[in-house]
């Protein structure tokens, strides 16, 4: 076996999702994870579901406009979603600056279509948020 091929392995397997970004690996500012990404999308699912139904006798189309009205506010006015903020998640700039409120509706809008939310870089960054330069960190 050749030393020199083992090297670039070596540097593979220590890549992790944010390096690229100059982020920690984990803890404070660290990319958030898949468990967390997911209970919070949930939260947020559920509390848009709530309103729709119960206050606006609405139907998925309703829904689908009140979760992208919270994220567009949220993340606008606290940097995070009402998931996001339970699960001490906070969604920033790449910089690390807080999120215009132009960058969050248009981050909100890509959410909304569910595809670019599906397909994710090796920084665990849906196309949502690489197109509108934001990465979902732990708080």
């Amino acid at each position: 076996m050749d030393d020199d091929n083992a090297e670039p392995v070596a540097a593979a397997a220590a890549d992790y999702p944010g390096e690229r970004l100059g982020l920690p690996e984990e803890g404070r500012g660290s990319v958030a994870r898949i468990g967390r990404r997911l209970a919070a999308l949930a939260l947020d699912w559920g509390l848009a579901l709530l309103i729709s139904r119960v206050l606006l006798h609405g139907n998925e189309w309703v829904t689908l406009g009140v979760f992208a009205a919270f994220q567009a506010v949220f993340v606008s006015a606290f940097n995070a979603g009402p998931g996001h903020l339970a699960l001490g998640l906070r969604v920033t700039r790449v910089d690390g600056a807080a999120v215009d409120p132009l960058r969050a509706l248009g981050r909100a809008v890509l959410l909304s279509l569910a595809v670019p939310a599906l397909i994710w870089d090796r920084d665990q960054r849906g196309l949502h948020d690489q197109f509108m330069g934001t990465v979902l960190r732990r708080a």
